[in-house]
């Protein structure tokens, strides 16, 4: 074997680096070495081309393509792997993995639209989130079914579940109540398009607790303008919500604000309206006690209203 001239060995060394670190090995020294250079004095067994050594941008850019070619395809959902990915999801369903049941459902039902299953997938898309607890979702997709297939043994159970959703994102009393509203709307249109439904009794207690919110929002609405001394308005919201809310069960409390109210409105008002405003304080209390005998704001409403008559005798006597 002939002696490797010292040039060649460091120009040998700086090529085996460049294989080694790769791109950025051959970046950096490539430009050291001549162009087609092959060391003459490093003897192969067996000669190779030049044009046949892979670069490391080759080796890199096989790597790239093979990669792509296998992650080609995988996980998409199409017509071929549409069984399987269909029993996937109904694994998941039954397995009460809902989440990873919807995503697969959501891919599968536009490939399942006119076909025998796309109802089917569409209910359970729709139901995987309802199990989920995101009622949003839900609701929107139970309201999508009940429009898109009308006529199936699915579709009264999907109009309910669409209350239900409607029911549990109605927010708190004290917050803005639009989606109370809202589901308050979903529930008579329900009951119209059903009558005979054997969930009519389910949608009655759905709708008595959402209007119960609206009552609770409006009886708080009574107890601020009376705690601020706005006592006209405290009388027309309270005269409002015994007309909207005269089943609601906040109907004795506000008849005992409205007791208040009228006692503090006669109490601090000019003589000549205190006899009138004090006849409003009785009048109140009447309603209180013949509507709502058994109410625990009665006891406390009767000292107003026997401190209010003691005012309208001295009154009458002047």
């Amino acid at each position: 074997m002939k002696k490797i001239a010292q040039k060649d060995f460091i120009l040998l060394i700086l090529l085996m680096l460049c294989f080694l670190f790769g791109e950025a090995s051959a970046g950096l020294y490539g430009d050291l070495l001549p162009k087609n250079y092959l060391p003459s004095s490093f003897i192969y067994s067996e000669m190779v081309e030049p044009s046949a050594i892979p670069s490391a941008i080759d080796i890199n850019s096989k790597k790239k393509k093979t990669k792509s070619k296998a992650s080609k395809g995988k996980g998409k959902v199409n017509y071929d792997s549409f069984q399987q990915y269909y029993e996937k999801a109904l694994k998941h369903y039954h397995g009460k993995a809902y989440l990873s049941a919807a995503r697969i459902f959501e891919e599968l039902y536009p490939l399942a639209i006119g076909t025998p299953l796309g109802d089917t997938i569409l209910f359970l898309f729709a139901d995987s989130y309802f199990q989920n607890r995101d009622y949003q979702m839900a609701a929107f997709h139970f309201r999508d079914y009940a429009r898109r297939y009308p006529g199936t043994e699915k579709t009264e159970l999907a109009a309910l579940n669409a209350v239900k959703s409607m029911y549990y994102i109605a927010p708190e009393y004290y917050l803005d109540q639009f989606v109370t509203v809202m589901a308050i709307e979903e529930v008579n249109l329900f009951i119209q398009q059903y009558p005979y439904s054997k969930y009519i009794e389910e949608c009655n207690e759905i709708l008595d607790g959402l209007r119960d919110r609206l009552a609770k929002k409006e009886l708080e609405m009574v107890r601020m303008y009376y705690q601020t001394g706005h006592y006209e308005a405290a009388q027309i919201m309270a005269r409002n919500f015994l007309k909207t809310y005269a089943s609601s069960k906040f109907a004795p409390e506000v008849l005992s604000v409205l007791v208040q109210n009228n006692f503090e409105f006669a109490r601090k008002s000019i003589e000549q309206k205190k006899y009138h405003r004090f006849k409003d304080c009785l009048d109140a209390f009447t309603t209180l006690k013949a509507q709502y005998p058994e109410s625990s704001f009665i006891s406390e409403a009767q000292k107003l209203a026997d401190e209010a008559t003691i005012q309208i005798h001295k009154l009458e006597k002047k």
